[in-house]
């Protein structure tokens, strides 16, 4: 808990020194009726009272150490080494803020100069800036520079994205006056089987499109083929954005080879534990002819007068400081202390690291999928390849399924009727390379129990 060093004689000091007489004089412009407003709080406890509290109210929550998770749908359980709490603890760097006056914090800069250099070598683009607050709004924020770009306002989207990335670009669309075009990009048959409609999404693209945005793998998990998209879009002379896994990346073909113009991504998995969904670490990077259209902050190296190499704060009039009007977005800051978690667990595993979590996650899901399908009254519907989640048609409501997984100490799939009412049979089961083969045998056992 945080503590408060300032005593009364401390506040009576301050008070003086601005010359106001008491604390009540201070805020006498606010309302009197709302100052001290009535709060049902029970009566006080003391700090060791408190924090016994806390931890029982805590304690309540299930969590991914005490049983084996495959809850995944946007915020996934992958394994953080020990260095990198060993390095982001230090006194250095913890801060999730970056300093003012930023010359002065070299090792800082560097550090944000290195995640920019490994967001590119995975994304296959030019030039990334120093993360962004999570993924939705990265993706948000890719849209609206595109269509900066282009002098366009309509924006193309499969309804395979994220429900909560596509809430926030209906968000971003609203306030900028923009055309938000949903395409459904699948259909479900009567045995819960989903049929891949990804041409819809090209049908969708004419001469008045900004930007036609996708997730790779999406919501779903399964890997949409782009290519033949990002051709689609250039010859209309539209932006290509890509929302992609950084895991996944490590055996995808980057989204820079395909075509694409800007990348973004939700980069925690490879820098924090899941944490109950936060915080977040939004990935940001784009071709080098869009440079001074990129939001947020970029780190550069350059050498000072004595030939010394250096970092600085680089093009830093794309944000505050510059007129409102003439800005390409009012992000001004970075996930710092976060991306320089993904920058040490990224640099720990190096490229051979990288391919070997997606491969263990590649192996580990389809093993487990294998074992589902086909137990009584479920199936795995596939529509495309996948890398660490599949979907699972249930015979019931999911979240039946769920609880009798959790009575047996075991974190089920995530419930999609959550998001799609027609969807409240089907399971999002995610497996990732902390997952054993035991935590899998004994998820496959009690679905089979569940469905005898």
């Amino acid at each position: 808990m945080d503590y408060v060093p300032h005593s009364n004689e401390d506040r009576e000091a301050m008070l003086r020194a601005i010359g106001v007489a008491s604390t009540d004089e201070l805020f006498q412009d606010i309302p009197a009726d709302v100052r001290h407003p009535h709060l049902d709080l029970p009566p006080g406890m003391s700090e060791p009272e408190v924090i016994r509290h806390l931890q029982a109210l805590g304690q309540q929550n299930r969590n991914v150490l005490e049983m084996p998770s495959f809850l995944g749908a946007g915020c996934y359980n992958h394994f953080i080494p020990s260095i990198v709490n060993a390095l982001i603890l230090r006194g250095e760097f913890l801060t999730s803020y970056t300093p003012y006056q930023p010359e002065l914090s070299q090792g800082t800069l560097q550090a944000m100069y290195e995640f920019q250099s490994m967001v590119c070598l995975l994304t296959g683009m030019d030039v990334a800036n120093a993360s962004m607050y999570d993924e939705a709004t990265a993706t948000a924020e890719a849209v609206l520079t595109a269509c900066s770009i282009t002098k366009r306002s309509k924006v193309v989207v499969p309804d395979t994205f994220h429900p909560t990335t596509l809430e926030v670009l209906e968000t971003y669309a609203e306030g900028r006056e923009l055309t938000l075009v949903r395409v459904p990009a699948f259909t479900i048959d009567d045995k819960g089987a989903f049929h891949d409609q990804w041409g819809a999404v090209s049908a969708a693209i004419d001469d008045d499109t900004a930007c036609v945005a996708v997730q790779v793998p999406n919501f779903f998990g399964w890997v949409h083929e782009c290519q033949d998209i990002a051709e689609t879009v250039h010859a209309h002379g539209a932006m290509f954005v890509v929302s992609a896994d950084p895991v996944a990346l490590g055996i995808l073909t980057p989204p820079g080879e395909y075509g694409a113009d800007i990348v973004t991504g939700e980069g925690h998995s490879l820098a924090l534990p899941p944490g109950l969904g936060g915080p977040r670490l939004g990935l940001y990077a784009t071709r080098k002819k869009y440079l001074r259209q990129m939001p947020g902050r970029v780190s550069g190296m350059t050498e000072d007068i004595e030939g010394k190499r250096g970092f600085v704060l680089t093009l830093q009039a794309r944000e505050q400081h510059i007129r409102r009007e003439k800005a390409t977005s009012n992000i001004c800051t970075n996930e710092a202390l976060a991306a320089l978690a993904f920058t040490i667990n990224v640099s720990w595993l190096g490229p051979e690291g990288m391919r070997k979590k997606a491969e263990l996650c590649l192996a580990k899901s389809h093993y487990a999928a294998a074992q589902i399908d086909g137990l009584p009254g479920f199936a795995v519907s596939a529509p495309g390849p996948y890398i660490k989640e599949f979907m699972v048609h249930c015979p019931t409501q999911v979240r039946h399924v769920n609880e009798h997984l959790l009575e047996h100490g075991v974190l089920g799939g995530y419930d999609l009727g959550s998001v799609r009412a027609e969807l409240d049979r089907h399971m999002l089961i995610c497996v990732t390379e902390l997952n054993t083969r035991q935590d899998i045998d004994r998820l496959v056992a009690t679905l089979r129990e569940f469905g005898a």
